[in-house]
Formats: structure tokens, sequence, C-alpha cells
């Protein structure tokens, strides 16, 4: 039985166990549900840069850069659909089955959508799951999407209800849920997660999960993230003057960890932060249960890992890519 009703206390009764056991229930869980040593490849591609009028305090591409981030990062206009397409058959060539698509948007426009259906049609005509991350979204919007035949749409909660309002001022914590629901009942996916080390403590990162966990349907796909400081960012500043505010690696896949064990089914991904993780950090990420990452040279506007130095890890853990044709879960025995 998948539970939804999870408690605060029972979250962090679940990060405070001592790390073996933890990391050795959340490997119990996650065998139970998924196929133990195959790893979803997924590459996302900024197709539109910039120019967005959020004030989120970890992202580099607010339209106000004079006010929220003066990271000199240079807005471009919505990518050519063929461009995209493009992008999409190279990550199938390196191995990726599923193809993210993210706009700096605080809500796409109406005149922006049909060629963002074209974009979602032609990659899913490659055999690829497709993934969108475009703002906040309109029932008519999300309608669109999911007759195009969108897989998944992503749109992160970010932090624990309190904390929010700390990281973000230009929408609620409500707004993200009312995107969730209009992308529910257009009978999309969803991928929703956030990012850890934001100078958050351990309740914040309980009350993440807790309101990811007690959602009426969990999260097909949860990304977790470990906030990427960007310079001129207000993250990014308040981390390089308290650079002990950051997370420590230990921490981090206990939140992977708790993640897999409170949403055994969901796809629990490594997204950014995961290029200046040591190979031994990301290892025990596998182990608590992370099964999907990000591959290529570049998350949106930040560094990744890079497909050549994920395959060698894959290779010395004995990880496949999870390709596109295969099931995503075992049934539990």
């Amino acid at each position: 039985m998948i539970r939804t009703d999870w408690t605060r206390d029972e979250i962090a009764a679940l990060f405070n166990l001592p790390f073996g056991e933890l990391v050795f229930r959340a490997q119990t869980v996650h065998r139970e549900h998924h196929v133990p040593d195959q790893v979803q490849m997924s590459t996302l591609l900024s197709i539109k840069t910039g120019g967005c009028p959020e004030d989120c305090g970890y992202c580099n591409q607010s339209c106000n850069q004079s006010v929220h981030a003066e990271t000199g990062l240079k807005a471009t206009k919505l990518m050519d659909v063929r461009a995209v397409l493009q992008a999409a058959a190279q990550a199938k060539d390196n191995g990726s089955s599923r193809f993210c698509m993210g706009a700096a948007w605080r809500n796409p426009k109406d005149r922006d959508m049909p060629a963002i259906v074209e974009m979602v049609r032609g990659v899913r005509q490659m055999g690829m799951e497709t993934c969108m991350t475009l703002g906040m979204l309109t029932p008519a919007q999300a309608a669109m999407l999911g007759d195009a035949g969108l897989d998944y749409y992503n749109h992160n909660i970010d932090t624990s209800p309190e904390r929010y309002g700390d990281v973000i001022t230009t929408r609620s914590f409500e707004d993200r849920l009312d995107t969730l629901e209009h992308v529910r009942e257009a009978g999309i996916n969803v991928c929703c997660g956030g990012i850890v080390g934001m100078g958050e403590t351990r309740a914040d990162r309980v009350g993440f999960v807790h309101a990811l966990a007690t959602l009426p349907r969990h999260p097909e796909s949860v990304p977790v993230n470990a906030l990427v400081p960007v310079k001129g960012t207000v993250l990014g500043n308040m981390l390089a003057d308290t650079p002990l505010a950051k997370i420590d690696d230990i921490e981090f896949v206990r939140t992977v960890a708790v993640a897999r064990i409170t949403m055994p089914e969901s796809m629990v991904r490594l997204s950014a932060g995961r290029e200046s993780m040591s190979e031994a950090t990301q290892a025990l990420c596998f182990m608590a249960g992370a099964n999907s990452i990000f591959t290529g040279d570049k998350l949106l506007t930040t560094g990744n890992a890079g497909d050549d130095k994920d395959a060698a890890l894959f290779a010395r853990l004995g990880l496949t890519p999870l390709r596109g044709d295969e099931p995503m879960r075992v049934a539990a025995e």
C-alpha cells in the first residue's frame, strides 16, 4: 500500500535513523518497486533562457538583473522547433530515454503554445519520454500539453512551505500546487521536487519531503537538487559568505533515502549539483534509492557531470541505463 498520510514526526524519525539503517531501509523499498541496477538517463535543454520576472533566490534567469541577480546571463528567444528536435535526437544517441525542455517563464504565453506542442510531438515521435517545465500553467494550457502527449510536467515546490517565502516572493506555494492540479487534471505525470542546500534546516527538509509525500498522488518523478551557488544571485551571495550553511554529502544522501522510503514508486532523480559530488557520494545516492539522473554537460544554465564521466561511473558501479522500451518498475513480490 502506498501511503500519502505521512506525518512530519514520522519523516523526522527517518532522517534521525543511523545512516546505515536508513540506507538499508531505502534500498529495501527501492528493490520492491524498481529494477535495482537500472538508472534512467535524462537530458535537459533550455529552450528559452533568461528574462524571467520571478525573483527565485537560487536562479540566474531573472529579467530584472539589477534587482534580483547580477549574473550577466543574456536572455534568448524561444528556440526553433527544428533545433530542439536535433538536440533531442543527439540526446537519444547518447543514451537518454527522457528529454526535458525548460523555458525561463513565469508562465507561457498562448502564442508560444503551438511551437511547444510541436516540440512535444516531435520528441515523442523519436520514442523518448517528454518533459516540460514552463512555469505556471492555466487549465487550458495544461490540456493542450496533455492532448499533445506530454509525458511529464516539471514544477518544483522548491522547499518547505515555511521556508518558501524566504526563497521566492513573486508567487506563492499555493500557486505551485494549483499548477500541479492543472497538470493532473490534464492527465500528465507530475515531476516535482526541490532544492536542498539553500541554508535551510533539517526541519525544512522534513517539511519539503512531507509536502510531496502527502500529495493526493505522489509525483511520478522527484528531482532532488543540491544548490549550485551562482554568484550574483541572492542565495549564491549568501552561501559565499556563510559556507557552513551548505548541505553536507551525508545529509544530502539522507534526503534522497527519505524521499525513496516515503515515495516508493517515484523515480528519484539526482539533478543539479551532481557535478560537484564525488563518485562515492553519487554511489551512496544510488544505494539510497536514486534511479534517475540528468546527463550531458549542462543543466539549463549550470554545469553537469557530462556523458563520458557518467558512462565511466556506471561501468564502475555496474549500473545500466534504463531504455525507453523497458519497464520503469518491477512489481513487489
